[in-house]
């Protein structure tokens, strides 16, 4: 059985780029990184992308992708959600539950997390990010 190495929470100085056309649902093709969830300490994730995939202006509210990535020691991470357009200048995850990522959460006995234990801290991940300007700047753009 390979062993899998918990992430190193740190982010290298001579990181290659991440390709910039990550679609959600690739990242699931990325190697698995072991992540502990206790530590507080995380890699910068840095925004990817965002798609606006519902039309603006059509009867339903705009809704979409954003992509998120980090480099690491042991390789890259990386997270993907849908939103929706909840109000004029506000968004929110369609799913707090159904976040697309590499990481795989481990707790403090070593043991890989449950995904709803991984979801809150995948979720406090997101929470730090400025994800909701990013999609407000993809909103924007789709306007004009």
């Amino acid at each position: 059985m390979a062993k899998n190495r918990v992430m190193q929470q740190t982010t290298p100085q001579t990181a290659p780029p991440i390709p910039p056309d990550v679609t959600p649902w690739s990242l699931r093709a990325w190697p698995t990184l072991l992540w502990q969830a206790e530590n507080g300490t995380f890699v910068k994730f840095e925004h990817l992308g965002t798609r606006v995939s519902c039309p603006l202006g059509g009867a339903e509210p705009p809704a979409g992708q954003t992509v998120w990535a980090a480099h690491a020691a042991d390789g890259d991470a990386g997270m993907a959600w849908d939103w929706i357009q909840i109000a004029r200048g506000v968004v929110a995850m369609t799913d707090p539950m159904s976040l697309v990522t590499n990481l795989r959460m481990v707790g403090a006995e070593g043991c890989v997390l449950t995904s709803q234990q991984s979801a809150l801290v995948l979720n406090e991940l997101v929470r730090a990010l400025p994800w909701q300007s990013e999609v407000q700047r993809a909103l924007h753009a789709a306007n004009n």
